[in-house]
């Protein structure tokens, strides 16, 4: 696959995705629109404060890549307003089923979520019976035959479930998350924070050994 979008572009069109089904009346959506629903506080991971013109210039680069189009208000309206061509429409090169839609979309604005989490976020989006059948729509996104669209994280330590990721992105490492994974569960650093701080215990451990040391010679010295 050869998408790969910023961290701003997935918000700018989970945010199109998004509209287009939860306020129809509104969708296309104005720059204005498009900014308040990215700096959105509820239904967002991480909690952005795009400007007006970071957004325009995310809308750019989306239009270059073909995934955006602007459309016209009205005749004589000189308001722009911008809608995705990413899916399910005549130009588009995927379809997907309103499921798999409302999954990816989900993900885009909220980055990896468990099945139980994606089967709650996306009610506003689509119907799922159960987990099961979520898994079931995730399994086919993981296996689809112009992807895969997402992946099945490593367990973190401690969480029942496993989490999923788009890969609208690019691609994930998931060795080093497995790394990562095992080292939070043996308690062993594995950031180069961590990693420093160790380095920092480790000198100021010698250091009072050679503070003690220098004490014990000067107090030979002088008795």
């Amino acid at each position: 696959m050869d998408i790969c979008f910023s961290q701003t572009e997935a918000r700018v069109l989970g945010c199109l995705l998004e509209k287009e089904v939860t306020t129809p009346d509104q969708y296309p959506l104005t720059l204005n629109a498009l900014t308040t629903a990215s700096n959105q506080k509820s239904n967002r991971e991480p909690v952005m404060s795009l400007t007006e013109a970071e957004v325009q210039d995310t809308i750019e680069a989306l239009k270059s890549k073909r995934i955006v189009q602007e459309v016209t208000a009205g005749f004589g309206s000189r308001v722009a307003k911008y809608q995705h061509r990413f899916c399910n429409t005549e130009f588009s090169t995927f379809q997907f089923t309103k499921q798999e839609k409302a999954i990816i979309c989900v993900m885009l604005l909220r980055g990896p979520q468990s099945p139980g989490e994606l089967r709650t976020r996306t009610n506003r989006l689509c119907d799922f019976t159960d987990v099961k059948e979520v898994e079931s729509v995730l399994s086919a996104l993981s296996e689809h035959p112009k992807g895969p669209f997402v992946v099945q994280l490593p367990k973190e330590s401690g969480k029942r479930d496993f989490r999923y990721m788009h890969l609208f992105s690019g691609e994930v490492d998931l060795e080093e998350l497995q790394q990562q994974a095992a080292s939070v569960a043996t308690g062993t650093p594995s950031s180069p924070t961590s990693e420093r701080l160790t380095a920092l215990e480790d000198e100021v451990s010698e250091l009072k050994k050679e503070v003690q040391e220098l004490k014990a010679m000067l107090e030979s010295l002088t008795s």
